[in-house]
């Protein structure tokens, strides 16, 4: 659809939790979020989206919410062909295979964003990223203060606090910086596998949304399967933020939040006994829309 002389653009980032692992649909073959135009025969901007995913992925989608809309003037506007504006969405789904047109696949989210994940401790990558950034912020004498200030507080360096919510402020930084291959990088110095436009800040995005909401609201359980165990769930948790959690701290929280109940049922972990199966609470998913649950991120 034209708007002006501008283009609009629908944008979907599905996200699942799979073994442990945040991961993304993508389409031709991982480089891309599938998109496609908002077209005049498209009821609205959400079920318009709703029919390219189902052309591109044939994957189902379920839970879907507004993200951000982007139409910076002067960002990928000679990719995309002219002014455009992108509208996308966060989706929450299960992983299931994708048998779309649009060579769709699953992908994680530390593929493109590897910085993000610090389940195992701090990456060694932040090394190189705080070197360049150095090399960066001594590029411009006037603003060099400015340039510290921003580099520490959004990767957590010279003794700041690591702040997993500043997804898209790390990602903004590091192609201000023209350190990604998307603001046209020496390659040698990209960081993260590169996507189409501008489609890697849009997952950014999306990853921001959804750490910062699985603090007061309980959406998590769109990506789980209706019976799962504690640590099942606790592993989604610490996927999604990319932070390894305090085992009985995370328990003892998700009890007093009465998020969950017991199934009767049990299922075998690996390395240890059969562990209870629980579900979501009737009532949690009934009021969703409405409650302040939050699930827990009680940091080791």
């Amino acid at each position: 659809m034209t708007i002006g002389l501008a283009h609009a653009e629908l944008i979907a980032v599905l996200t699942a939790v799979t073994g442990g692992d945040p991961r993304v649909m993508t389409v031709r073959s991982g480089d891309a979020l599938p998109s496609g135009p908002f077209e005049l025969g498209h009821r609205t901007l959400q079920s318009g989206l709703r029919e390219w995913v189902q052309d591109q992925t044939a994957h189902p989608v379920g839970y879907l919410e507004q993200l951000y809309t982007f139409a910076d003037r002067d960002r990928n506007n000679e990719i995309l062909g002219g002014r455009t504006i992108s509208i996308s969405y966060l989706g929450l789904v299960r992983e299931q295979a994708a048998p779309g047109g649009g060579m769709p696949g699953w992908h994680g989210w530390y593929e493109y964003l590897p910085w993000e994940d610090h389940r195992n401790g701090r990456p060694a990558m932040l090394d190189d990223i705080a070197a360049r950034l150095a090399s960066w912020i001594e590029e411009d004498a006037m603003r060099k203060g400015q340039r510290r200030r921003r580099a520490d507080f959004d990767f957590g360096l010279n003794g700041a606090a690591w702040n997993e919510d500043l997804v898209l402020q790390r990602y903004e930084l590091l192609y201000e910086a023209r350190l990604v291959a998307e603001a046209g990088c020496d390659l040698r110095h990209n960081f993260g596998r590169s996507m189409f436009a501008d489609h890697r800040r849009i997952l950014a995005t999306g990853m921001a949304r959804l750490r910062a909401k699985i603090k007061y609201r309980p959406v998590v359980f769109e990506l789980m399967p209706e019976n799962f165990t504690l640590l099942q769930l606790q592993k989604t948790v610490e996927a999604l933020a990319g932070l390894t959690l305090h085992k009985q701290n995370f328990r003892r929280l998700i009890e007093q939040q009465e998020l969950v109940e017991e199934t009767g049922g049990t299922e075998s972990e690996t390395g240890g006994r059969p562990a209870k199966l629980f579900r979501f609470r009737r009532a949690v998913l009934e009021e969703r829309e409405f409650t302040g649950t939050k699930l827990p991120l009680s940091r080791n």
